[in-house]
């Protein structure tokens, strides 16, 4: 397996495709380049997949075994993780690295809903507990 997990990997350094094929691994996991071919919403030759899978293990999304002749393609980090790296880079770039400041935006913009809203707050709360 290539150990390319370390790699600090940017979402935005994704293209449409590569966004495309990365939510096909997340969501079903394991999987060979005909199956990625056959789910996408596009028709693309074979070699163009293969490229691309190539491409996203290079940038450290996808990590490979062997089984028989076929590569067998995994996601290197699950979504959460590469999101969370993502949000802290924004975070860090927009915010000066201040969480707080982006939840309160969040909050004043009407992004979040009543239900979200009271899930933070109880998440809030719940880490205020443990701290404590």
């Amino acid at each position: 397996m290539n150990d390319s997990a370390t790699q600090d990997h940017n979402p935005s350094d994704l293209g449409d495709l590569e966004r495309e094929i990365m939510d096909l691994v997340w969501r079903r996991g394991p999987v060979n380049a005909d199956a990625v071919r056959e789910m996408l919403s596009r028709p693309l030759k074979e070699s163009t997949v293969r490229t691309v899978l190539k491409r996203l293990e290079e940038k450290g999304y996808l990590t490979h075994d062997v089984e028989g002749r076929t590569f067998i393609y995994r996601a290197a980090e699950g979504r959460d993780r590469v999101a969370a790296r993502a949000v802290k880079r924004i975070v860090d770039w927009f915010c000066g690295g201040s969480a707080e400041d982006v939840v309160v935006g969040m909050v004043e913009t009407d992004m979040l809903s009543p239900e979200q809203l009271q899930a933070l707050a109880e998440k809030i709360e719940k880490a205020r507990k443990k701290g404590a």
